[in-house]
């Protein structure tokens, strides 16, 4: 099979024999923390494994260090869990969500990246995509053979040092989240809101067409031309509200061919731990 590094659509992904690819079911509410786990159990893409965001792809034992309020899992703790799904270098993986407005699935995708792993796609238009192409759904829990999985992570891809923000050139931080809570008129979620100063506004939804899947990349290269001005993707570093939804601008830009960009995982969340730090609003 020819490897997919972004997206990958429901034809792709019926069309893969059995078990040749890593299949993960991302799917969260954040208003409910087991309602992820229970849609999965109701029903999914025969043979996936479930990640739970806060579980498996987040280490909440770090919140109160201001890391935001879903910090990274250690390199050890990923690597322990695709062991524990028995994935094996080279194998596809593939992660899903719920469909439009969903969460997680670009994190695996990006946390894949980060560990050097690059044979990482998210299914397109996600799990209402593949029920409305009339595709099988399972509700057993298939039994997974283990690995043993060590990863190191690529510090060159992310920021998690609030300083980092200030280097010299300064870089262009691409706020993910929406624009009423980037102007700072809601913040249902963190303790003050408001975006960092100098940031610019990519609402991850706007990578979207009507039905949930991802616009050409033609079309996202010249409306991410139109935020970031001249900068280069190598100068971009994403943000949301907790390092999650920012994970959707960064794949927009791949799949776009717009290449290199970072992720400030802490986001907005980690950057208002310290009230000292200065908020914008407009």
């Amino acid at each position: 099979m020819t490897l997919k590094t972004t997206l990958i659509d429901v034809a792709a992904l019926a069309a893969l024999p059995a078990g040749e690819a890593l299949i993960v079911d991302c799917r969260v509410d954040l208003a409910d923390r087991t309602q992820g786990e229970r849609s999965y159990l109701a029903g999914h893409v025969p043979g996936a494994v479930f990640a739970d965001l806060e579980r498996d792809l987040s280490d909440m034992s770090r919140v109160a260090e201001g890391l935001g309020r879903h910090p990274l899992p250690s390199a050890v703790a990923f690597g322990a869990l695709l062991g524990r799904w028995g994935w094996v270098p080279g194998r596809q993986v593939v992660s899903y969500d719920a469909g439009p407005g969903a969460l997680a699935a670009a994190r695996l995708w990006w946390l894949l990246r980060l560990a050097g792993i690059r044979e990482a796609a998210v299914l397109d238009g996600g799990f209402a995509a593949w029920q409305a192409a009339g595709q099988p759904v399972e509700n057993a829990v298939r039994p997974r053979v283990p690995t043993e999985v060590a990863l190191a992570y690529d510090a060159r891809q992310v920021i998690v040092d609030h300083t980092a923000l200030h280097a010299t050139p300064a870089p262009l931080l691409v706020d993910a989240r929406a624009a009423v809570r980037y102007r700072g008129e809601v913040e249902p979620l963190d303790r003050a809101a408001g975006h960092v100063p100098g940031a610019r506004n990519r609402p991850y939804l706007d990578n979207l067409l009507v039905d949930g899947r991802f616009k050409p990349p033609a079309q996202l290269r010249e409306e991410f031309a139109a935020v970031l001005g001249g900068a280069t993707p190598d100068q971009v570093v994403h943000m949301c509200g907790s390092g999650v939804t920012a994970c959707y601008n960064l794949l927009a830009m791949e799949h776009a061919g717009l290449h290199g960009s970072r992720l400030y995982a802490p986001s907005w969340s980690g950057w208002v731990s310290d009230p000292a730090r200065p908020v914008a609003k407009d």
